[in-house]
């Protein structure tokens, strides 16, 4: 399957759109925004999830390297319980694209939803797979973050989230019924939401 641009990205500033980050109980879901130089092909261009941690952080320097442009955004722990994760993850998209220092003609973006932007934009189902710039988008923001929750595995090592990425595994959730949660978990979570009602019964 090969994916058919609405502009040529030879002649236009194409912009892809990722996100990181949704799933996990702690920490920012983040966003990356990237514009490839059409005379430089990045080899090995595809989901992040696809490519192993090393091979991710390989094309991630290429990316940086050779990019026309690209930018990082986000949305804090305090906002997701706001907002809701879906329209969280929208203004993190927003505020990635409104940081590159370029402005692109058109903005394509993985998934069925598009953020409120200043210029013309398209959802792409499986984005990540079809489009280089939206599969060089989900490596930046997946590098980013994992990067952030190994900090943060140095600051709170009781909890592991070097190993699970801050993601509901089943260590992860007895780490928190043990310890308790810090001021980055998404309250408005589910398992997050159980175990507080639960440690406010004891």
């Amino acid at each position: 399957m090969s994916f058919v641009y609405p502009v040529d990205p030879r002649l236009s500033l194409v912009c892809g759109v990722d996100e990181v980050g949704r799933g996990p109980l702690v920490g920012d879901v983040v966003t990356a925004a990237v514009i490839l130089d059409p005379a430089h092909r990045i080899e090995n261009l595809t989901d992040s999830k696809k490519l192993s941690a090393k091979k991710r952080e390989a094309v991630y320097a290429e990316i940086v390297a050779h990019a026309k442009a690209w930018a990082v955004g986000r949305a804090s722990p305090a906002e997701i319980d706001e907002l809701n994760i879906l329209h969280a993850t929208m203004l993190a998209m927003k505020r990635a694209v409104e940081a590159l220092s370029l402005k692109p003609d058109y903005v394509l973006v993985d998934g069925n939803r598009v953020p409120d932007l200043y210029c013309p934009a398209t959802a792409v189902v499986k984005g990540d797979l079809l489009v280089p710039e939206i599969s060089a988008a989900s490596i930046i923001a997946k590098v980013t973050r994992d990067r952030e929750m190994d900090l943060l595995a140095e600051k709170y090592p009781q909890y592991g989230y070097d190993r699970h990425k801050g993601y509901p595994t089943a260590a992860h959730l007895e780490a928190i019924k043990k310890y308790g949660i810090n001021e980055l978990y998404r309250k408005s979570y589910g398992p997050v939401r159980s175990i507080l009602t639960e440690m406010e019964k004891l």
